[in-house]
């Protein structure tokens, strides 16, 4: 993926890892749209970010989806990346059925609609690029958070049968999952926790991936690495056991 000149899609790019992306690919001189839900999140990021522009999705619509993905095709023709990065992660004891479903809607029904409604757009330019946001938890589970280790996993899947999919097109999909990083996901705790990656470290190791472009299509930092190998590398076992000692 060239990592300057495009007009990037950036789902949940008002916060933690999104918004980080955001401003960075913002300062490599690619047009950058934030999307999500809370108005006054995004405005903060737009405002200190001149040039940078935003517009509202709720992800788990599916009927606000495909509206805007016509609206945004119409505003930013030139638009070839989509990142999805938009999620959520609830912890859950044993099976809550709420909490599954909007977990679903939200981190795998959302990508695969979004991706849906705008790759006829996507397919029709020059370069063009798919983004996922996985994690390290699609490789080993955290089973105090289980639909959102399987979303993750399922992301992962997806992401791999799609890259083959569109092999011969113009449209390139890449995967990046995320380690424990440092920002709200699982609440104001995670921004300070030492056991986690510091934002600007992680997002610093992503642009210089993306940079090499990845032959495998996958940008996995050092600290994710022990989770994405760990079956391959025999291992399985004590990284699972490290992930749930906590919880």
């Amino acid at each position: 993926m060239n990592i300057t000149g495009n007009t990037i899609l950036i789902t949940g790019g008002g916060s933690g890892i999104g918004r980080a992306l955001a401003e960075a690919l913002h300062a490599k001189g690619n047009t950058v749209i934030i999307a999500g839900r809370r108005e006054s999140v995004l405005d903060d990021v737009t405002q200190a970010h001149p040039g940078m522009a935003s517009m509202l999705l709720d992800i788990q619509d599916k009927a606000d989806i495909a509206a805007f993905a016509q609206e945004a095709v119409a505003r930013f023709p030139a638009l070839n990346v989509v990142i999805n990065n938009a999620g959520i992660m609830r912890p859950e004891t044993q099976i809550d059925l709420a909490i599954a479903e909007e977990t679903i809607a939200t981190n795998l029904l959302g990508p695969i609609r979004l991706t849906a409604a705008l790759l006829p757009h996507l397919k029709a330019q020059p370069r063009a690029a798919i983004v996922t946001v996985s994690s390290g938890l699609a490789f080993v589970p955290m089973a105090a958070t289980p639909t959102y280790s399987a979303t993750k996993a399922a992301i992962h899947s997806w992401s791999m049968a799609l890259r083959y999919q569109l092999r011969d097109t113009s449209v390139e999909v890449v995967e990046i999952a995320p380690p424990y990083v440092q920002t709200e996901l699982l609440g104001a705790h995670q921004l300070t926790d030492p056991d986690a990656m510091p934002l600007a470290d992680f997002t610093d190791e992503v642009m210089a991936i993306l940079e090499d472009a990845p032959a495998s299509g996958e940008v996995i930092v050092e600290r994710c690495k022990p989770l994405r190998f760990a079956e391959e590398n025999g291992n399985f076992a004590g990284v699972f056991a490290m992930v749930n000692s906590r919880h």
